[in-house]
């Protein structure tokens, strides 16, 4: 069997980045009539490409069978809700965006970010795949076009609807298989001095943090700033400043612009390109080493989890993300060690979580049952839940959280 091909270079995929295994689409939750069916495993494997040294999971699954018909609405975190808010504050400020500008955001989901730059008055636009979350937006009062962006459907955009001032594809740049069309379909949309904003999560956070939970079938691509530059370049653009965010365990939020107007770019981004470089991520060799700290976290859960089942004690989870079914898959675990999870999000109640088939309840299940420990799935929310989760004290229940490492508070 031939190796996968590079999405950037096209350079045959011969080293392994971080194998965990197999793993069901991390968002196919199940009903009850399906958890006695089939169900689909596949890998998680992930390769680094020799030549551009693009992280990348092949897509062993078409983006089409993922995002059409979607479980994941961005308004139920009120902290992301508000770092949209914020981000909209600096791209006005930055930009000097008013009443005569245009804005499109791509991947725009519930609206949850768009809705704040409606509300100043500026025009725009978002572009959502999944028909599902984008009813959701236009309730908002957002207008929202269903459709996956890539260079032909971002210029039919463009025609019907002018092109923007600030493109902003935010935590979509990864999920996306063919990531130099859908570059290319960014480039369409922009104005010639416009700007475009992209935050994604960043390989060298991913790898400092032992983040592996963040690697699922969504997930085609695992980037830092050099591989970032590379594919934009791919498609006529130039990063001029990046900042680094702490979402998601550590993102970045590249600014760039058409190459032929970019000029030069800040400071910052060579003092990233410099971290990154003295942490190995511009060379192949650089990118060795994670399986093992990958074992570590998933022996230190299961090390925990069994000791509690021993003893006696209750463990169940808050949050039923994508990246905790990362982590539960590749560690074998199911309901007999973590005996339910609860969301605030009521799509997912009353149903399991994909491998595991561990039930997912309402948030009011947690003071029902009293657990000893809340194991946290949505780390990169530890604050905003551990606040939320206060009342957990009130019966010695105690939280928990697997990554980067097991910590018990």
């Amino acid at each position: 069997m031939s190796n996968p091909l590079c999405r950037l270079c096209g350079s045959e995929l011969t080293h392994t980045f971080v194998d965990l295994g197999m793993s069901p689409p991390c968002e196919s939750y199940l009903s009850a009539d399906q958890i006695d069916a089939g169900e689909v495993f596949y890998p998680l494997h992930v390769r680094v490409c020799s030549e551009c040294l693009l992280v990348q999971l092949p897509a062993y699954i078409p983006a089409e069978d993922i995002f059409t018909d979607y479980a994941y609405f961005s308004s139920y975190s009120d902290s992301w809700v508000q770092h949209a808010k914020d981000f909209v504050d600096t791209a006005v400020e930055r930009l000097g965006l008013g009443k005569g500008s245009f804005v499109v955001e791509v991947a725009s989901n519930d609206g949850y970010l768009l809705q704040h730059s409606v509300a100043r008055g500026i025009r725009s636009l978002g572009i959502e795949p999944a028909a599902n979350v984008a009813e959701a937006a236009v309730a908002r009062g957002v207008p929202t076009e269903v459709m996956f962006l890539g260079e032909e459907s971002g210029s039919k955009v463009a025609e019907v609807h002018g092109k923007a001032d600030l493109v902003c594809a935010n935590n979509v740049f990864a999920h996306v298989p063919d990531i130099v069309d859908f570059s290319k379909g960014l480039r369409s949309l922009l104005a010639d001095d416009g700007t475009l904003s992209i935050e994604i999560p960043h390989l060298l956070r991913l790898i400092e943090g032992n983040e592996y939970d963040t690697i699922y079938h969504e997930h085609f691509c695992y980037v830092s700033l050099l591989t970032t530059q590379r594919v934009l370049a791919a498609a006529g653009l130039t990063v001029v400043d990046v900042e680094e965010l702490p979402s998601h365990g550590g993102s970045l939020r590249t600014w760039s612009m058409p190459t032929e107007s970019a000029g030069e770019p800040s400071t910052a981004v060579a003092r990233v390109l410099a971290d990154e470089a003295a942490a190995g991520l511009h060379t192949l060799e650089g990118h060795a080493g994670f399986a093992g700290s990958v074992a570590k976290v998933r022996n230190d859960l299961l090390e925990f989890l069994i000791g509690c089942s021993r003893e006696g004690r209750k463990v169940v989870a808050y949050g039923a993300p994508g990246k905790g079914n990362t982590l539960l898959n590749h560690c074998g675990i199911r309901s007999d060690l973590v005996e339910f999870s609860v969301d605030r999000n009521p799509h997912k109640h009353g149903k399991f979580l994909p491998g595991t088939h561990i039930p997912i309840h309402p948030v009011e299940a947690l003071a029902e049952a009293r657990p000893d420990y809340v194991l946290i799935m949505p780390w990169n929310l530890r604050k905003e839940i551990s606040s939320q989760l206060e009342y957990v004290r009130e019966w010695g229940g105690q939280l928990v959280v697997a990554l980067p490492e097991l910590e018990i508070f």
